[in-house]
């Protein structure tokens, strides 16, 4: 006898709790509209699940950082909103921010536990979080296996994963799924993973068994779900901008058909009142950040690989500051757009929560060289698993032509700095934000520079009326 299982995924929120601008690819460009806010999600909810009483709703982590309130409460916001919404696990990503001790803390408060099978205390060995869950639901045992981001010890700041080793999985999922199918008699295998779309296609072509993929971190928009492995692969956009909607029939322990949608969170949508009420009561000591702070005739975003206005806007505002060869800020994709209009001060912290001090150090040509390459196999690596996420390095005061289809370490073709070929014996001053723009093992004489990086680009804003941002291409595919 056929049965049905709905499943839900939220992905990639990072921090939104109301609606945001959001931007579409269109016909004559990027089109805006105003999408997302945990409100509008509780709401559309509850209505699908009353459709679909048989269901499980996940989310795919990406939670605890994003937005100023979340940022500035170390994701302490958030518990009990999220608990009103019915979740039935999550893994995490940018989680980690406030180290682990306070990942654990926020942990402790929810109603649901946090699947990280690839996750491990360097001391001792033990893994640091449930790598599975089963849950029964419509007749079916469903076996859930969680995977992090792999990257947390590698290209994050270090105090991200105090005391924690991350792998990338593909050693740990095959075990999980024999024992899942065997030993605990799931008709349904879900892995709930943050490793990225071209990863979690790696990683199920390696690992038959597994019915769903539930993936995150690379901010898809996956209308109609992938086939990788024999698993179906949907990914659900970013900034609670969507909600995917897959809808299983299951006969003998064996998907036999489903159908896919990826509703839109828009503004149509009525919010639930009563935890709109929660969200405007948490946000009241934020609403400072409703200031405006300039106007922009260029639309804002995080778009696109390569180069983006959001970060050429950025970079700009600390190259008006500081004084340096070249500027460096990280390929974040998180950040809503800012439509064409009015810029608010929480637009701003939307682009860097963080708020990151500028600093300054000194790079050899041939240590720009080493840096340009791993970032672009990070990017672009021909092994889906060596991909270390974000894109590519957005940087301002040279001009790169590179080949990404090239093998790791001969991707550079050209590269000028100021105008001027790259000398690798020369020494360079690059101005930048993070250990995420210039990571510790590269330059030597880092210094503070005591500006920070939002009042950078509010004085940025204050002498551009409105801003217009031009493309620098830095990076030109060659």
């Amino acid at each position: 006898m056929a049965t049905t299982l709905t499943l839900f995924q939220l992905n990639d929120v990072h921090g939104y709790l109301n609606l945001h601008q959001e931007a579409f690819f269109g016909p004559a460009g990027l089109e805006y509209r105003r999408c997302g806010g945990y409100s509008r999600i509780a709401t559309l909810l509850r209505e699908l699940r009353e459709q679909y009483p048989h269901h499980l709703f996940f989310d795919g982590g990406d939670t605890f950082h994003g937005t100023r309130p979340v940022v500035a409460t170390e994701g302490g916001i958030l518990p009990p909103i999220l608990n009103e919404l019915g979740i039935a696990a999550m893994t995490a990503h940018w989680d980690f921010a406030y180290g682990p001790a306070r990942l654990n803390e926020l942990v402790s408060q929810l109603n649901y536990p946090l699947l990280a099978a690839n996750v491990y205390q360097q001391e001792g060995g033990a893994l640091a979080y449930a790598p599975t869950l089963l849950l029964e639901t419509a007749g079916l045992r469903v076996g859930i296996i969680g995977l992090a981001c792999p990257i947390v010890d590698k290209t994050m700041p270090a105090q991200f994963s105090t005391g924690l080793r991350f792998t990338n999985g593909a050693v740990e999922l095959p075990g999980h799924v024999q024992r899942l199918r065997t030993e605990e008699r799931a008709d349904v295998i879900i892995l709930l993973s943050h490793c990225g779309f071209p990863q979690d296609v790696a990683l199920l072509e390696g690992c038959p068994g597994i019915d769903v993929c539930l993936s995150s971190h690379t901010h898809n928009r996956l209308y109609t779900p992938f086939v990788a492995g024999g698993a179906l692969v949907i990914q659900s956009g970013a900034h609670g901008s969507f909600l995917g909607r897959l809808i299983l029939t299951v006969e003998q322990g064996r998907v036999v058909s489903h159908t896919h949608e990826l509703h839109e969170i828009g503004e149509h949508i009525a919010p639930d009142a009563a935890l709109q009420a929660r969200i405007d009561a948490a946000l009241v000591p934020f609403a400072a950040l409703d200031e405006v702070v300039g106007t922009t005739a260029t639309g804002l975003h995080r778009l696109t690989a390569v180069e983006c206005p959001a970060d050429d806007f950025l970079l700009a505002s600390l190259q008006a500051l500081v004084p340096a060869d070249l500027y460096f800020s990280n390929g974040w994709r998180y950040g809503a757009p800012i439509a064409p209009g009015p810029v608010l001060l929480s637009d701003l912290y939307d682009l860097v929560p963080m708020d990151p001090e500028i600093e300054t150090v000194e790079l050899t040509g041939a240590e720009l060289q080493v840096m340009l390459e791993q970032n672009l196999e990070g990017t672009y690596s021909q092994n889906p698993l060596h991909q270390m996420g974000g894109y590519v390095k957005r940087t301002l005061g040279m001009k790169a032509y590179y080949k990404a289809e090239n093998p790791k370490g001969s991707r550079l073709q050209a590269v000028f700095v100021q105008g001027q070929a790259l000398d690798l014996a020369r020494t360079y001053t690059a101005a930048f934000i993070t250990s995420q723009g210039v990571p510790h093992r590269f330059g030597r004489h880092r210094h503070q520079t005591g500006h920070h990086t939002i009042a950078a680009m509010r004085a940025y804003l204050a002498q551009h009326h409105p801003l217009v941002v031009h493309p620098h291409d830095t990076f030109v595919v060659a």
